[in-house]
C-alpha cells in the first residue's frame, strides 16, 4: 500500500522512528541496520511495508530497497514472522543474510535470536535458488544500462517476465532503435520482441 515515506524523522529509537510527512506522523518499525543509517539524519526516505493483521496494522521501514526486498522474502517463509525477519535484519545486513542462505550457512542463520535449526534449514531450502539467481543477475549487470533501460527492465520484471528475457528484449530494441527515448515506447517495443 505504501511504497515509501519521505519526511522528517521526529523521534528515533533503535526499533522505531516517527516520520512526519506533511504534518501526518507515521510510526514505523525499523531494524538496527536502518537505524544505523538514519541515526544522524533529520529527514529522509524509508521504503515501507504495511503488514495488515486481524488486530493491528504495522508499518515497517527500511533505509535501503535491498533490505525491504530481503524482509519480504523472509516473511514469505513459513515460521518466519515480521518480528523474526526484523531481528534477522538487525543482526545481519541483507547481503550477509543472502550470502548465508546461498552458501547454506545454517549456523550463521541459527545465531540470530528466534531462528532455530529447522527454520534456518527451511530458509536455505526455500530461498537458496531464488537468491542464487538474483545474485548471479546482479553480478552480471550491477549497473545495468541507464535509468530509462533500468525502469523498463523493472516494469517488465513486474509484469512477470524473467529478468534475463527482459534484458535481452530491451537490448534488442536499443540496438535496432537507439533513438527510443520514452519509457512506454521502450516497454511496448520490448514486449513485441518477446
Amino acid at each position: 500500500m505504501y511504497a515509501y515515506l519521505q519526511g522528517k524523522f521526529i523521534d528515533k529509537t533503535p526499533a522505531q522512528v516517527y516520520v512526519d510527512v506533511n504534518g501526518v506522523g507515521y510510526e514505523v518499525n525499523i531494524s538496527l541496520n536502518t537505524y544505523s543509517h538514519i541515526q544522524n539524519l533529520s529527514e529522509g526516505k524509508l521504503y515501507t511495508h504495511l503488514q495488515v493483521k486481524e488486530d493491528a496494522h504495522v508499518l515497517f521501514g527500511f533505509f535501503e530497497k535491498s533490505e525491504k526486498e530481503m524482509f519480504l522474502l523472509l516473511i514469505g517463509i513459513s515460521g518466519v514472522g515480521a518480528a523474526t525477519a526484523r531481528m534477522m535484519l538487525s543482526s545481519l545486513k541483507p547481503e550477509e543474510v543472502s550470502r548465508a542462505i546461498i552458501q547454506s550457512n545454517v549456523k550463521l542463520l541459527e545465531s540470530v535470536k528466534g531462528i532455530g535449526k529447522k527454520t534456518a534449514e527451511r530458509l536455505v531450502l526455500e530461498l537458496k535458488d531464488k537468491l542464487g539467481k538474483q545474485s548471479l543477475n546482479e553480478s552480471i549487470s550491477p549497473n545495468w544500462g541507464n535509468s530509462l533501460e533500468q525502469d523498463a527492465l523493472n516494469a517488465l520484471v513486474a509484469l512477470g517476465i524473467s529478468r534475463q528475457q527482459a534484458e535481452q528484449s530491451i537490448q534488442k530494441v536499443i540496438l535496432n532503435e537507439p533513438s527510443v527515448s520514452k519509457l512506454e515506447d521502450l516497454i511496448k517495443k520490448a514486449l513485441k520482441t518477446i
